[in-house]
């Protein structure tokens, strides 16, 4: 037995947002590359993303906003630098309060 395990990074909570694929793609591959010990980071990421870079900044703002994905550092190249927050910290519901 392997006392060493450590669990996935990813909640299925994810599923259950309502979210865009794409944001949900984000996230999975966000979790893969932790996985793997590797840094989140936007070359990581766009190594493997198959669509565009405007659409995976959007979900990765989509990813902030809702504090999924925080930035940790970036660069003046637009190289980011990322973590992946508890599900407690997620901010579910961004419907604004009126």
């Amino acid at each position: 037995m392997d006392h060493n395990h450590t669990p996935p990074t990813m909640s299925q909570k994810i599923f259950n947002l309502g979210l865009p694929v794409e944001t949900v793609s984000a996230y999975l591959l966000c979790c893969g590359i932790e996985d793997l010990g590797q840094a989140i980071t936007t070359k990581h990421i766009l190594d493997i993303w198959n669509s565009s870079k405007e659409t995976l900044e959007k979900a990765l703002q989509d990813l902030e906003e809702r504090h999924i994905l925080r930035k940790i550092i970036s660069d003046r190249e637009e190289n980011n630098i990322y973590k992946l927050n508890d599900e407690k910290k997620w901010k579910v519901d961004l419907t604004p309060k009126t």
